[in-house]
Formats: C-alpha cells, sequence, structure tokens
C-alpha cells in the first residue's frame, strides 16, 4: 500500500517462462489512448483490486470468523461497518517509525480497523484471538486470488521490455503473497506504503516506484482501481494514469459522461476493464503508434 524508504522486494528482471504474446487484446472502439507524452518504459500497477483480490468478501470472511468468539452480526452488518472503520482509518504508513517496528506497527493498524468495525455490531468476546485468526488469515495466498488476466498480461509487457513495479497500500505481507501468487518474479520493485512510510495518493509512493525502476515520471503509465489513490495519486505525480473498472465498463463510461468535468474525475479513455488493454496504450505511444 504505498511509498517505501527501502522496496521490499527489489529484483533485476527475470524472464518468467516463455508463452506467446497475447494478440488482439487492443482497446475498445473509440478509444484514443493517453494523448501526448513520452513512449512508455515502466507500468506501476496497483495490487488488491488490480492485481489480486480476496477470495471471499471481506464481510463474509469477517463474520464467519469473528462467529467463533462470540459475534452475533452477520455477513452484510459486518460488510458496512468494515467500510464504515475503513474510511476512517489513517493512511497504513509509518514514516516515524524504524524499520525494526513495522511489523508491530501494521499489526496495531489492523487490529484498530479490526476494533472499529465489530465495535459497531456488539463487539466479540475475543478480539485479540479474533484479530489473531484475521490477520493469519489474510497473510495465508489461499485468501487471496489473481485475476484471470494478469499473468498473460504481465508476460505480455515483459516481452515489450517494460519495466514493471507494484505500488500498492498495502504492509509487508504483500511481498510473500505475490511471491507464493507466482507474480513476485515479473517486478523489479513490489513497494508498498507501510515501509515507504507513504500512502497513495501522497508522490512519496510515487516518486519512489520510479526511482527503482529508472525512468522518468512522463515515460512511466499507472494502473489501479481507486480513483483517488491511483489516478489522482498519479497525476499528481505527474504520470499518466488508467482506471480499472472489470465491473460494467459501459456503466462507469456513460455515467462520467453524464457527470460535470472536475479534475478528480477520469476522461473516458482513462478508464479499462481488464489489464490486456494496457497493451492498446502502450501501442498509441509507441513511435509505430504515434506516426
Amino acid at each position: 500500500m504505498d511509498p517505501l524508504e527501502k522496496p521490499s522486494i527489489m529484483r533485476k528482471p527475470t524472464a518468467p517462462p516463455a508463452k506467446d504474446t497475447p494478440t488482439g487484446h487492443g482497446p475498445p472502439g473509440g478509444w484514443s489512448g493517453i494523448e501526448g507524452g513520452a513512449e512508455k518504459k515502466a507500468v506501476l500497477l496497483d495490487a488488491a483490486g488490480t492485481l489480486i483480490d480476496v477470495a471471499r468478501p471481506v464481510g463474509e470472511t469477517y463474520a464467519e470468523i469473528a462467529s467463533q468468539f462470540g459475534s452475533k452480526a452477520d455477513e452484510a452488518a459486518v460488510s458496512r461497518a468494515f467500510r464504515r472503520a475503513w474510511s476512517t482509518m489513517p493512511p497504513l504508513a509509518f514514516p516515524d517509525r524504524e524499520a525494526s517496528d513495522l511489523e508491530a506497527a501494521e499489526y496495531d493498524w489492523w487490529r484498530e480497523l479490526v476494533e472499529r468495525t465489530f465495535g459497531q455490531v456488539g463487539g466479540v468476546a475475543d478480539l485479540d484471538a479474533c484479530f489473531e485468526r484475521l490477520f493469519d488469515h489474510y497473510a495465508d495466498p489461499g485468501a487471496w486470488r489473481v485475476f484471470p488476466e494478469v499473468e498473460e498480461t504481465l508476460r505480455m509487457l515483459r516481452k515489450r521490455d517494460i519495466a514493471l513495479a507494484v505500488v500498492s497500500n498495502f504492509d509487508s505481507r504483500l511481498p510473500p503473497l505475490l511471491e507464493a501468487l507466482g507474480l513476485a518474479p515479473f517486478f523489479q520493485a513490489i513497494v508498498h506504503s507501510s515501509t515507504a512510510g507513504a500512502a497513495k495518493p501522497a508522490r512519496k509512493i510515487f516518486d519512489l516506484a520510479l526511482a527503482l525502476v529508472g525512468v522518468e515520471a512522463a515515460q512511466a503509465l499507472h494502473v489501479g482501481d481507486s480513483p483517488t489513490a491511483d489516478l489522482q495519486g498519479a497525476h499528481a505525480a505527474g504520470i499518466d494514469a488508467l482506471l480499472i473498472r472489470r465491473d460494467n465498463l459501459a456503466l462507469h463510461q456513460q455515467a462520467l459522461h453524464r457527470q460535470p468535468r472536475h479534475r478528480q474525475t477520469p476522461h473516458r479513455h482513462e478508464i479499462i476493464s481488464n489489464l490486456l488493454m494496457i497493451s492498446g496504450v502502450l501501442d498509441a505511444r509507441s513511435p509505430k503508434g504515434s506516426g
């Protein structure tokens, strides 16, 4: 989840097992690409909601585990409480903590979120035990799934010699999760907010990722699922960005088209429905595509 003083994982590009380069994954009809600017040499990607997602809804998991500790709240109530609690939490970043103290800081942050969540729905008999079960659950790769097109997209980008980095508001569980899910070898850097000392939309995390992959802001493209953290954050750092909306691209485009134009509202051509569409953006920015 956000900036990093030192990269959690910094590796030289390692070639994943060869597969055929995907074809026919250009942008939808009417796509114009992100106009102007430099050819892209790096792609930065958000993690949760972009590369990976929880295997089961958070409310379902929280309610099921909490029921073992006396909670009577159902999934819907817990889900609402979680969203409210999440909106009140400070950034998952600890700029004033020593590296040796980061794991404790992360633990305390998530415990506070769990306490705020269940405090709205009657509580649990043993909060510490419930929290430890939840924390360990989300450290398990089995609690996550990789979106279907992710591996093909990453192979395609690496075949094009595009540098890749993860830029995520997450904690120190992220690098081992991505390793276990088979994604870590694709990336030169995995930058998360806990060790970075700042969280998206702060510019610092983007600047760190750019430094780790060795490109200027104009040479990078960022992709994520949050209009604020990803789209606005990247734009503020001088980086072009795409907002991914897998649920209903056409619906999102129509809604945005009806809205008054605001600085934080993404242009229609900045929304994609799957990561394979990144290829069309890069083609629009390549010397061939610009000719």
